[in-house]
C-alpha cells in the first residue's frame, strides 16, 4: 500500500523501473531536443541514441518539464490518496526543473515540499530512496525531509568525461576550464559540490583518470557500508572492470548499481563518461 505522503521525483535520478514501482516512486520526465524533435527521457528515447547523435554531432539540448507536469503529477498523487507530496530533484543550478517543481507546488490540491538536492543520476536516486524508506515507515513530511537532506549530504558523485566540451557547449562547466583541459589535453575528473559541477583533479590520460577515480572512492567509501552506483554512457566494459575491482576493495559494500546514464546527462556529459556515486548507509 502507498504510504500517505508521496515521493516524487524527475527522470535524472536514475532509478530502475523495480525500484520505482516498490516504492511507489512518481517521476516526471525531462526531455532532450535532437535537432528540431523532442523525446521524453525515460520512455521515448535511450542513451545510446543521444550518444550516437552526439558523436555525429547533431545538435542536442535538454528541456526541463513545465509547471503544468507537475501540476498533474501533484493532483494524481492526490487523487490516489496521498496526504502530501515530498518532491525532490536535480541540482537547481544544473537545471530549472526545481523552479517548475516550486512554482506548481503553490497550486498544489495538497501540500508540497519541494527539495533541491543539489544532485544528479544515482546521486539523486539514492537520495530519493532515503525519502521513500521514511515515507513508508510511516514518517512525518519533515522527517522525510531530512532523512533525503542526511543522504544528499553524505553522498558524493564522482566522474570522469573524455572531453569538457559537451559540459562547456550546455553551459554546465566555465568555458575557461573547458578551453584549459582541451588545451593541454587533460582528462578531468569532476564533482558535484553544492550543486554544481567542478573539476576536481586534472590527469594526463584516461587510463590514470581512471585508476584515481577508483583510488577517490575508495577513500570516500572507507569502511562504512556503502552503495554505490557505477554510471557510464557508451563505455560499458570500462564501467564493468571498475565495478569489479570496487566489489573487491570495498568489504563493506551493500549494495551496487552499475548503468548507463539516461537521455539528460548522456547529452551534456557525452561519450566515455565513466562517473561514480558513493552513498553511506
Amino acid at each position: 500500500m502507498p504510504p500517505h505522503v508521496a515521493i516524487l521525483t524527475d527522470s535524472t535520478a536514475y532509478l530502475g523501473h523495480e525500484a520505482i514501482a516498490r516504492h511507489h516512486v512518481r517521476v516526471v520526465p525531462l526531455t532532450v531536443v535532437i535537432g528540431d524533435e523532442a523525446f521524453e527521457e525515460g520512455t521515448e528515447i535511450s542513451a545510446p541514441a543521444v550518444a550516437r547523435a552526439l558523436q555525429k554531432r547533431h545538435p542536442v539540448t535538454t528541456s526541463r518539464p513545465s509547471p503544468a507536469e507537475f501540476t498533474a503529477a501533484y493532483e494524481a498523487a492526490a487523487a490516489a490518496g496521498a496526504d502530501a507530496v515530498v518532491s525532490l530533484h536535480l541540482s537547481a543550478d544544473i537545471s530549472g526543473t526545481y523552479d517548475a517543481a516550486t512554482v506548481a507546488a503553490k497550486e498544489a490540491p495538497l501540500p508540497v515540499r519541494v527539495v533541491d538536492t543539489g544532485l544528479v543520476a544515482m546521486a539523486l536516486g539514492f537520495t530519493v530512496l532515503a525519502a521513500a524508506e521514511t515515507a513508508e515507515a510511516g514518517g512525518t513530511v519533515d522527517e522525510i525531509v531530512a532523512a533525503a537532506q542526511k543522504r544528499a549530504a553524505d553522498t558524493s558523485a564522482i566522474f570522469y568525461v573524455d572531453t569538457l566540451d559537451y559540459l562547456r557547449r550546455g553551459g554546465r562547466i566555465g568555458a575557461a576550464q573547458a578551453l584549459l583541459g582541451s588545451a593541454l589535453a587533460v582528462k578531468p575528473l569532476l564533482r558535484l559540490a553544492d550543486g554544481r559541477i567542478e573539476l576536481l583533479e586534472k590527469v594526463r590520460t584516461s587510463s590514470k583518470a581512471v585508476s584515481r577515480l577508483e583510488e577517490i572512492v575508495v577513500e570516500r567509501a572507507g569502511t562504512r557500508p556503502v552503495a554505490l552506483a557505477v554510471h557510464h554512457l557508451a563505455a560499458a566494459d570500462r564501467a564493468t572492470a571498475l565495478a569489479d575491482r570496487l566489489r573487491t576493495r570495498l568489504p563493506a559494500l551493500e549494495h551496487l548499481v552499475v548503468s548507463e546514464v539516461g537521455a539528460v546527462i548522456g547529452a551534456h556529459a557525452g561519450p566515455g563518461l565513466l562517473g561514480v556515486v558513493v552513498a553511506p548507509l
